[in-house]
């Protein structure tokens, strides 16, 4: 599969609202507020920002312009059903980009909902649990062979055709299906629960996902955080891993006119995310071992970090998407699992570079 390049841009507004499409006495119907961030992700036209390298920044001016509408507003006024939802939809018909696919809105940091373009509602709720677990089946020596703990986060993704409705799935009632599992996993020794004898992020991902597919029809994804920098995604038949890291690395953009500050030499501590997918190791239970990602992956991070790239990286421009392309070249044959790169420069800004299957958006 050829490079598909996603620019994303996120932008935050403070706002009031109150959902009236909600049953009577549900707390979210009465006047409140959120710190709300809108997302986008978009396939942008070659000549569409001032000069190559612009676009994120571009993108994320469009949006920032977008939402300021809304921000410090009574959204009741702007948008009568102010669920995630229509809100995304406002957004998607106020801004003027070209190539959406995604327009995202985050309420709080646990939740939000993801619209796309054939208007499916991909709604997430992020859980939190405290246990401990050891992984049984590594090799001698391997730190998590011994018993250490994790406050794991976990991701419900559920996908669901829309339409014109207000609301797809509400968020208390991924609360009230999540309830019983946190009853399970929270304070507990993973390996002592049945069937999590291998506690593996993959495992424990696979684990929730036959608990909840049953009475939650739309669960696209189960994602599983066992550090803030790794985690593992399931979805009834594939597995994906990520591993995070940052990069604090000065930049230039050669194409910047004459003036432009983006020319001068400057810099970002840039967030990566290698996105890994591989079967399932029936021995071990992970597909590839987050140390060892981080093993192959540090030579080409000390190639990166504390570094000038515009000058590591020869005659190309070191704008967001060309970075993401040059760690593609570095990291390809080293780990030949990797078929995505997110880059970002800013919260929430940057690229997605991806040569299979996309696979869930992560919150910011």
């Amino acid at each position: 599969m050829s490079d598909q390049l996603l620019f994303v841009a996120a932008a935050p507004f403070e706002a009031a609202c109150r959902v009236d499409c909600l049953p009577e006495g549900h707390r979210a119907s009465r006047l409140h507020g959120h710190s709300f961030l809108g997302e986008v992700r978009a396939a942008l036209p070659k000549d569409w920002a001032p000069f190559p390298g612009a676009e994120v920044e571009s993108l994320s001016r469009h949006l920032s312009q977008c939402v300021s509408v809304l921000d410090y507003s009574d959204l009741n006024k702007t948008i009568p059903t102010p669920t995630d939802e229509n809100i995304a939809r406002w957004i998607r018909r106020n801004l003027t980009v070209p190539g959406i696919s995604v327009v995202g809105v985050q309420s709080t940091t646990h939740s939000g909902v993801d619209l796309d373009a054939r208007d499916h509602a991909h709604v997430w709720r992020r859980y939190i649990f405290q246990s401990a677990h050891q992984l049984p089946n590594v090799p001698n020596g391997h730190k998590c062979g011994r018993m250490h703990g994790h406050g794991f986060e976990v991701i419900l993704h559920a996908d669901q055709d829309v339409g014109t409705r207000d609301l797809s799935i509400d968020y208390d009632h991924l609360d009230a299906l999540w309830a019983p599992i946190h009853e399970e996993l929270d304070h507990a020794c993973l390996n002592d629960i049945p069937g999590l004898e291998n506690p593996t992020s993959e495992n424990i991902s696979a684990w929730i996902w036959n608990r909840l597919k049953p009475i939650l029809p739309e669960l696209s994804w189960v994602t599983v955080y066992e550090t803030g920098s790794c985690g593992a995604h399931f979805d009834g038949h594939h597995y994906r891993i990520w591993k995070e890291l940052t990069l604090d690395s000065a930049v230039r953009l050669k194409h910047a006119p004459e003036g432009d500050k983006r020319r001068r030499i400057h810099g970002h501590t840039f967030t990566l995310r290698l996105h890994l997918h591989a079967p399932l190791d029936q021995v071990h239970g992970w597909t590839v071992d987050f140390g060892d990602v981080k093993a192959v992956f540090d030579p080409i991070f000390k190639q990166l970090d504390h570094q000038p790239l515009h000058k590591v990286m020869d005659d190309r421009d070191a704008d967001v998407a060309s970075i993401a392309r040059y760690i593609k070249e570095l990291v390809a044959m080293q780990l030949p699992q990797i078929d995505r790169i997110d880059l970002n420069s800013t919260r929430g800004c940057g690229v997605i570079l991806h040569w299979g299957e996309l696979g869930p958006a992560l919150p910011i």
